[in-house]
């Protein structure tokens, strides 16, 4: 059984990553700009977006962020979105999510630039990565891509299957992993709750991608000996022997399932650390015009 290190491909990704952004900043004169709006204040949105400016400015990209409060309304959001938009000094834009109940997130995600959403969630950016076009990948899918490819792990004609279905993970990391392109070409099955013979289906897999957002869902019986498992989730548990008073563990049950897989990702440090790569690399592209070229 081999543990993929998620934290340590991140870490030399992010050195690749530096390099090129020294190199157009000299060139430039300015480095790639991502800038996140976070309306009110959620510990776990504090955390990320605290994340995400560490990492930009590792890689030596500028980062900004905008607060706002819990009570700002749609109006005022969708304003101050259509002001980045227009900032030419900005070449990503992302809204924390989740938003205040009283927001609406579709209108939110389409209000964002098509050519500024490094997160990969514009309509128009889903819909070029279902025709295969170039465009901004969601970016846990497209870490999840880049630990399969950097771990050595091959997929063409591989049985992939996805637990999980969200717009954020489940369903693009499906689509992704059936196109026809090197570090793909896998014959896919997308599950949900409305699956039946969930473990049996699942244990036809070779590679097993767990976003179930359920603590622990997937034990045992649900994978087959050698299956690769890529396990998306992340949960506190109280656990009185931490000093921080919690454990952190994911939707599988990893204690019961390692010793079956030949790969897997531990929780924390398996995919986690690769999502922060997905942003930086669309920003990247964007400040490059390589999607939506530069007038």
């Amino acid at each position: 059984m081999n543990i993929i290190n998620g934290k340590e491909i991140a870490d030399k990704l992010k050195a690749e990553i530096a390099s090129e952004v020294q190199a157009l900043r000299s060139d430039k004169g300015r480095a790639p700009h991502l800038a996140a709006i976070l309306v009110g204040n959620d510990p776990a949105s504090e955390t990320y977006v605290k994340s995400k400016e560490k990492s930009c400015h590792e890689v030596g990209m500028s980062s900004s962020v905008y607060r706002l409060p819990e009570t700002t309304s749609e109006a005022e959001l969708l304003e101050a979105i259509d002001f980045i938009n227009k900032d030419d000094e900005i070449d990503g834009l992302i809204v924390q999510l989740p938003v205040p109940k009283h927001i609406d997130v579709n209108k939110v995600i389409s209000a964002i630039a098509p050519e500024k959403d490094v997160d990969g969630f514009h309509p128009m950016n889903v819909g070029r990565m279902v025709l295969g076009w170039p465009t901004y990948l969601p970016a846990t899918p497209m870490g999840i891509l880049l630990l399969l490819q950097r771990s050595g792990i091959e997929t063409e004609g591989k049985r992939c299957v996805v637990v999980g279905r969200s717009n954020i993970v489940g369903t693009p990391v499906s689509i992704m992993l059936s196109r026809n392109q090197a570090g793909a070409n896998c014959t896919v099955t997308l599950c949900h709750t409305r699956t039946k013979n969930l473990d049996a289906v699942c244990r036809t897999a070779d590679i097993l991608i767990v976003a179930t957002g359920k603590c622990e869902a997937i034990t045992a019986e649900y994978v087959k000996e050698g299956a690769v498992v890529i396990d998306v989730g992340i949960h506190r548990v109280p656990d009185s022997s931490k000093k921080s008073g919690f454990a952190l563990k994911g939707d599988v049950k990893y204690d019961e399932v390692a010793s079956r897989c030949s790969h897997i990702t531990p929780v924390p440090g398996g995919v986690g650390p690769m999502t922060i790569i997905g942003l930086l690399k669309n920003t990247l592209s964007a400040f490059k015009g390589e999607i939506y070229p530069h007038e």
